[in-house]
């Protein structure tokens, strides 16, 4: 698949974002990982991010992360795109970009540099150094301390061919939706909050067809809904199942910082998958915490 196939695939349906599994050592938990994810391909996903943030991409060694795409591209089977997180610095980002693309993905989630603010200029340098250094599709994450303004989008665009998402993290829909109008078709577009069902209604109007579920990790039929009901309008339907269970996870997910990946993982854990703990500087939940999300996707259990 080349990278105007994959841009193509991403804009075409729900993206899967599955957690990486570890062992009671703390290695990853390749054998685990691959039973969850040929699960998850039964269900309709039109690309799968492997190592990415619901991935804990930012706790893996560099080194992991082709390791984590190999298992993901096997599990699949051909079937699905295979995307892989990549980030930190510039020159460790080309390294992971580099490898993952033997390792046999089709694109790369470009996260946002480590620490630091950068200056426009600056971003455009790391992200063009980034993309001209691989051969695949690249999408960018607009979160945090990486927030791109439409006028260095359109400069990365003109020089990076292969550069073909956009992904937001930032929640400001104002700029989005500037960069939607200037960009058009060039780019596919990428809702990336936090638990994004819950802003899917507004990113679909800023122009974003699509957007990364967490939790179809857990309750991928009940993703597969929710997705389908908004994109075929059926505000109805949406409500209900916001009312019924989006928004009773948010309560979950907001009792500490960070749950927005471990409650993903204990999900994955009470669907029977051997995911194991979050690495540190994660916590899992509590055992209370745990019981509230069981008997929440107790009507989905597989």
């Amino acid at each position: 698949m080349d990278f105007f196939e994959l841009k193509e695939a991403l804009g075409a349906g729900l993206l899967s974002f599955p957690v990486t599994h570890f062992d009671a050592q703390g290695r990853f938990n390749a054998g685990s990982y691959q039973q969850h994810v040929e699960w998850l391909s039964r269900y309709e996903a039109t690309a799968l991010f492997a190592a990415g943030g619901t991935g804990e991409f930012f706790s893996l060694a560099p080194d992991e992360i082709a390791d984590v795409v190999r298992a993901a591209k096997e599990a699949a089977g051909g079937r699905t795109a295979i995307v892989s997180g990549c980030g930190y610095g510039t020159e460790v980002a080309v390294s992971i970009a580099r490898s993952v693309e033997k390792a046999g993905a089709e694109g790369i989630l470009l996260l946002p540099h480590y620490l630091i603010d950068a200056p426009q200029d600056g971003l455009y340098h790391h992200i063009r150094k980034v993309c001209q250094s691989i051969g695949i599709g690249v999408m960018v994450y607009n979160r945090d301390n990486s927030i791109i303004q439409p006028d260095t989008l359109k400069r990365l665009c003109d020089e990076c061919p292969n550069l073909i998402g956009f992904k937001d993290g930032s929640g400001d829909i104002g700029l989005v939706r500037q960069i939607t109008s200037t960009m058009g078709d060039r780019l596919t577009y990428l809702g990336g909050m936090p638990t994004a069902e819950l802003f899917a209604e507004a990113y679909l109007g800023a122009g974003f067809t699509t957007y990364s579920s967490a939790v179809f990790n857990f309750v991928p039929g009940l993703a597969v809904e929710f997705y389908k009901a908004l994109r075929g309008g059926n505000r109805a339907r949406c409500e209900e199942i916001l009312k019924d269970f989006f928004y009773p996870f948010m309560a979950i997910r907001d009792r500490a910082k960070g749950y927005a990946v471990s409650a993903i993982k204990a999900g994955v854990r009470l669907q029977g998958f051997d995911a194991g703990p979050v690495r540190a500087p994660l916590s899992d939940l509590t055992p209370v915490e745990e019981e509230m999300l069981a008997a929440l996707i107790a009507p989905y259990k597989r």
